[in-house]
């Protein structure tokens, strides 16, 4: 909290032919609700060697080419406007490609969402953007 500068956060887009792999946040920020796995880019990481760490670690899931889809602004200020959190997130897109996915470290939950059904899950519209890109990019 209150960070003297952005972190760098990275997340991965995992799709199949009909859903995109979701996870429910178990810590702080938004614990208890619903995003693309992801997390911190450490220092002396590449972000995509961090995008590979975070999936695994995460949903226990390997997956083959990344491809950059997005990136997006998570800014959260507390009530006298001081920035509380504020995130940079680089995301990714890939194709899954086998595995069944298992809720790990930061996560309570991780589940193929399918497309059609993504209001239950109360994304956020930036998520939401992000896996229309990604779609778009894979063609899916």
């Amino acid at each position: 909290m209150y960070p003297p500068r952005p972190i760098v956060g990275i997340g991965v887009a995992v799709l199949r032919p009909d859903a995109v792999l979701l996870v429910r946040r178990g810590k702080a920020p938004n614990a208890g609700s619903w995003s693309l796995p992801g997390g911190a880019q450490e220092l002396g990481e590449t972000a995509e060697t961090a995008a590979r760490r975070e999936l695994l670690e995460e949903a226990g899931l390997e997956v083959g080419p990344l491809l950059l889809a997005a990136n997006v602004d998570s800014i959260e200020r507390d009530a006298d406007g001081r920035v509380r959190y504020h995130y940079t997130i680089i995301d990714f897109a890939a194709r899954w490609i086998s595995g069944t996915p298992i809720a790990g470290s930061d996560v309570t939950d991780a589940v193929w969402a399918p497309f059609d059904q993504f209001d239950q899950y109360e994304l956020w519209d930036e998520a939401r953007r992000v896996i229309g890109i990604a779609r778009n990019l894979l063609k899916l």
